[in-house]
């Protein structure tokens, strides 16, 4: 009887839980220990072990406009080779065949 009565009790205070509102998230502080605010523009994406990446030196006499402007087109093209990529894979699936790897 007092299982019962505690599984119940457990059970209203679980599905009480659901229909408070939600708090907001401590906002992750991580990121600032990696920017080099001499590097970029102080955007973050440095990270140990490489730390500051530009191996060709794109980035020398930039102003902070084309950092931005490379940062952006850099995330874009990302996002496009993700599709991209899906989308071979989408084909590959519907049609049954491989248009590289067929012989």
């Amino acid at each position: 009887q007092k299982m019962k009565y505690a599984t119940i009790l457990a059970t209203l205070f679980a599905s009480a839980n659901a229909f408070m509102a939600p708090t907001a998230p401590k906002a992750s502080t991580s990121l600032n220990g990696y920017s080099d605010p001499g590097f970029c523009a102080g955007l973050p994406g440095a990270l140990p072990p490489v730390g500051n990446f530009d191996p060709l030196n794109f980035l020398e006499g930039a102003d902070d406009n084309k950092i931005r402007r490379f940062r952006e087109a850099e995330l874009t093209h990302g996002r496009v080779s993700m599709l991209a990529f899906i989308g071979f894979l989408v084909g590959e699936k519907v049609e049954g065949s491989s248009f590289l790897f067929d012989s």
